[in-house]
């Protein structure tokens, strides 16, 4: 399954109704985007169980900026509707395979019922 194309628009709803999502945040003349995104398809081809979406920051300005987005190509993930991981730079195959596999492992709710521990 191909990535889908997210917007300002559906971005919220898209990370509530997937329990796991990828999103690669990319700009057309970006040099690093345009390697990364072959490695991202593949990567959303073979995984159907997870939602791999883009963002085109030049056509969604607002979201790439509420998103805290300084850099592209920049990989999110976002699982049970809390964004998980977030870094700039492509990746190669093998670390896109591995950060996925680490995020299908993750227990968000014991992390989070950790984290609300430490703050207590």
């Amino acid at each position: 399954m191909a990535a889908h194309e997210i917007t300002s628009a559906d971005f919220e709803k898209v990370i509530a109704d997937n329990e796991l999502v990828f999103i690669d945040f990319w700009a057309s003349w970006c040099g690093p985007c345009r390697a990364f995104g072959p490695i991202f398809e593949k990567a959303a081809d073979a995984n159907p169980d997870i939602y791999f979406g883009k963002v085109d920051i030049d056509k969604n300005q607002d979201l790439a900026n509420s998103a805290g987005i300084q850099a592209v190509p920049t990989l999110m993930i976002a699982k049970k509707g809390h964004i998980v991981y977030q870094q700039a730079g492509a990746l190669r195959e093998a670390d896109l395979d591995s950060i996925i596999d680490q995020a299908k492992k993750l227990d968000v709710d014991a992390a989070l019922a950790e984290a609300a521990a430490q703050q207590k």
